[in-house]
């Protein structure tokens, strides 16, 4: 009893991890590890004796408990990696930007990421970040863990085989919200490059490269300033497919009305 009673502990214990190790907000960086962990073993302890009343995964050996145990962190892990390529769309469209309009050179030292980023890039991570909580998507995110071990049992060794297609459409969408979201300052950006360019024919001794500095970062912001909440609209709009897209990817039924 007590053997089964750990084995069921340690298969839910490590589909929450993968998920509270990678999802953003359970997951982010600034969070130390030791607060993902205790928030994983939290979960697991209101997790499992709920599932206490299903069949007993069969352990025939260390090999299969192993291989059961990847599976289960595997299945975690892509729920949170979902939702985490989605968020990180808003990050491609503030990389993009900051390199056409040349803010990439305030790229500072990111501690949360762990490498070198634009402060714009990071500005839209954690708004997208705001947006996806108060729009509840961390509640559906937790909805939909629950739902996977309906769908997949702990211990049955299971993996859907539409992940991986699940996932390149996630990334598809995400690229594609990227682009949406960037779209009206890209636009801008190529307008003022060739007005830049006509000017810079017309007068030979205007020195075009160091005017092109400001009027493109003015430029950037006073366009972020009209076009920021197009691109949050855009993205708040995505994420119930988003999540839908994942749901179904580990055939479990999306439930909208988590996003409130």
């Amino acid at each position: 009893m007590h053997d089964q009673w750990l084995i069921l502990f340690t298969l839910v214990f490590a589909r929450v991890g993968g998920m509270v190790m990678t999802a953003p907000i359970f997951g982010a960086g600034a969070v130390p590890a030791r607060v993902r962990v205790l928030l994983a073993v939290a979960l697991t302890f209101l997790i499992a004796p709920v599932l206490w009343q299903g069949t007993p995964a069969r352990i025939d050996g260390p090999a299969q408990f192993f291989a059961l145990l990847g599976g289960e962190a595997i299945v975690g892990a892509c729920l949170g990696l979902g939702v985490l390529i989605f968020v990180h769309a808003m990050t491609i469209a503030g990389t993009v930007v900051s390199h056409a309009a040349g803010l990439s050179i305030a790229e500072t030292f990111d501690p949360a990421a762990g490498e070198i980023a634009p402060q714009l890039s990071r500005f839209m991570f954690l708004l997208a970040l705001c947006v996806f909580f108060l729009l509840g998507g961390h509640r559906a995110a937790m909805a939909g863990l629950l739902d996977t071990f309906r769908a997949i049992p702990p211990g049955s060794g299971a993996v859907p085989d539409s992940l991986a297609e699940g996932v390149c459409t996630l990334v598809a969408q995400s690229f594609s919200l990227a682009v949406r979201a960037a779209a009206p300052a890209l636009t801008a950006l190529l307008l003022a490059t060739l007005t830049l360019g006509l000017i810079g024919r017309t007068l030979p001794q205007l020195n075009v490269l160091v005017l092109g500095f400001g009027v493109n970062a003015m430029l950037t912001f006073a366009v972020l300033a009209v076009a920021l909440g197009i691109a949050v609209w855009a993205f708040a709009d995505q994420i119930a497919p988003a999540l839908e897209t994942m749901f179904d990817a580990l055939q479990t039924p999306f439930q909208g009305e988590w996003l409130s």
